[in-house]
């Protein structure tokens, strides 16, 4: 009897500490300002689905996309389409060999992941 009631606590032990747990904050989003005159410095591709951007000042951003670029991971060039205003945001596009990606999220990041050097 006192094993069947410790098999039947350890799930709610479990599940209890699972409700207490804090919630993930989502990162608040940003936007690099001056983007038509100089604001990136650098980018990179992170798949077809997102894009690292590096602003002037060498801060990184996170740009995630609405749907599968897929010319981004081989581009040489990108751009970016603001509609008016003079600042990447959520609300830009990338432009990748005249294929327009929507950006549905803009958030400040560490960078892009470091890729293991080569031994040798």
């Amino acid at each position: 009897m006192k094993t069947m009631i410790a098999l039947l606590a350890a799930p709610l032990l479990i599940a209890g500490g699972a409700l207490s747990a804090a919630p993930v904050q989502p990162k608040a989003e940003a936007s690099i300002p001056f983007i038509n005159h100089g604001g990136v410095w650098n980018w990179q591709a992170d798949g077809s689905r997102g894009l690292y951007v590096q602003d002037q000042h060498r801060h990184w951003y996170y740009a995630t996309l609405m749907g599968n670029c897929y010319d981004l991971p081989f581009a040489n060039a990108v751009g970016f389409e603001t509609r008016g205003i003079d600042t990447l945001d959520r609300f830009g596009t990338v432009i990748v060999r005249g294929q327009r990606c929507p950006i549905v999220s803009f958030v400040q990041s560490d960078g892009p992941p470091v890729k293991a050097g080569k031994k040798g």
